[in-house]
């Protein structure tokens, strides 16, 4: 396969996403497997696409003061080349702006006509020249068009945030998702440990940092890909961020018990189950897709563990058999991900306020038949990966309000109580939060079945 430039991998990857509706972390993933760039190429192209289609609204924003005609009245790739372009002036100050400029004209010139050299070339050159004469608005006169603007989301999520969180925070949680995520991966502590795991990765030229508060999680950096790394075949770990094993150690399921993960596809808290009950007892993992069944699989085989089942079934409608069974359950709902928004830099401008409705609506019916499957006593933790009130504390008080049988259970012996930040945890949920926790956005609410009193 001939080398391409990372510019050009970018391209590639933007056209997808602008093109296709594709997933920008699946479109790169493939471009990065076609043409196998170094290291470098590599870092520079994921930094080049992520962060021009975080910053979306912005480079359209700016790039409408240069141009006269709409961006969508150009070709596609066209107003890609020039959001790239944008994007290194503005952002990427290691990277001269003569570089730039010639290189948007040239990938113009292979991409378009020979008009088109001339049009990108004129149009970043301005942007070169003018670029200190940018304003935002004033944060004092429209505190939303700033928001939205200089850190990049969308005005109803803006809106939302302020009403929530106030200013200061709205615009530390915006910083926060702007930021490249870690990445994170879990011990797999039946097979070594993180002290075990630290020292192999750092003897294969990684960089590793333990995380905060998960006792099995590491921060990894400088390596290839996944797929290059003999541990990852091993099964000496499983990639999962810090938030996420926190879910797992909320449930806290015995060595021996029957649980049953109602939404568990691709595995990463099925598999920290069984890692915390000693791979003994039975995980019956339910998922309402089959195909993302064979991850769960996969994932068990390449750790060594041999107690978890597949179900392929809707957790809306689990069957009668399992109602009473499990002594812990755990619901990680389907969520709008905005906790996320850091790993998925085009999510934001997927998301739709009117998309949350139907999503509480499905939350609600899982937790209320999943729920049944847990005998009297039984634990039942609730997770999601967003931060939207409705919901993580909203479903969960309305559901306690409609299941008198269940109760809020302390969390605090659980999980690091340093987390709690708003002493909530004693109430049995904690919201997380990128800016204030450093990890992703996270809800965790534990309940408890009542033994009812004969």
């Amino acid at each position: 396969m001939p080398q391409i430039s990372a510019r050009e991998l970018a391209l590639q990857v933007l056209r997808s996403v602008d093109e296709k509706s594709a997933y920008a972390n699946l479109a790169l993933n493939q471009v990065l497997e076609r043409y196998r760039p170094g290291k470098l190429d590599r870092a520079f192209a994921t930094e080049l696409t992520y962060g021009t289609l975080r910053t979306l609204n912005t480079l359209d924003w700016v790039l409408a003061k240069f141009v006269k005609k709409p961006l969508t009245s150009q070709t596609v790739a066209l107003r890609n080349i020039l959001r790239l372009g944008v994007y290194q002036l503005m952002f990427m100050d290691r990277v001269p702006p003569s570089a730039v400029c010639n290189e948007g004209a040239e990938m113009a010139r292979r991409h378009g006509h020979p008009g088109s050299v001339k049009f990108v070339n004129g149009v970043l050159r301005n942007v070169t020249r003018r670029i200190k004469e940018i304003r935002f608005p004033e944060i004092e006169q429209n505190p939303v068009e700033h928001i939205s603007l200089r850190y990049s989301h969308p005005v109803w999520l803006v809106e939302q945030w302020l009403k929530l969180f106030g200013l200061e925070e709205t615009i530390l949680l915006c910083q926060a998702n702007n930021e490249p995520a870690p990445n994170t991966v879990r011990t797999n502590t039946l097979k070594n440990t993180r002290e075990g795991l630290t020292a192999r990765l750092t003897e294969d030229g990684l960089t590793v940092r333990e995380t905060n508060y998960a006792p099995e999680g590491l921060n990894i950096a400088s390596f290839y890909s996944l797929n290059s790394l003999a541990a990852f075949h091993e099964g000496l770990f499983q990639v999962q961020d810090e938030s996420s094993m926190l879910a797992g150690r909320a449930l806290m399921p015995s060595p021996g018990a029957c649980v049953v993960d109602a939404c568990s596809a691709p595995g990463g808290k099925t598999t920290h189950l069984a890692q915390l009950m000693d791979n003994r007892g039975e995980i019956l993992s339910v998922d309402i897709h089959p195909h993302k069944l064979n991850l769960i699989k996969e994932n068990c085989e390449r750790l060594g563990i041999g107690i978890v089942q597949e179900l392929a079934a809707d957790a809306r409608e689990l069957p009668k058999n399992l109602q009473g069974w499990a002594d812990f359950v755990l619901i990680d709902a389907p969520c709008s991900g905005l906790g996320v928004l850091r790993r998925r830099p085009d999510a934001r401008w997927r998301k739709e306020p009117d998309q949350i409705p139907a999503i509480v609506k499905l939350q609600a019916e899982i937790l209320t038949n999943a729920a049944c499957c847990l005998k009297e006593g039984g634990v039942l933790v609730y997770s999601t990966c967003t931060i939207n009130h409705e919901e993580n504390q909203g479903q969960v008080e309305k559901f306690l309000g409609l299941h008198p049988d269940f109760v809020p259970e302390d969390l605090s012996q659980f999980l690091p109580v340093i987390l709690d930040l708003k002493g909530t945890m004693p109430h049995g949920y904690l919201q997380l939060l990128p800016h204030r926790h450093g990890m992703d956005g996270f809800f965790i609410s534990r309940m408890r079945k009542r033994v009812k009193v004969k």
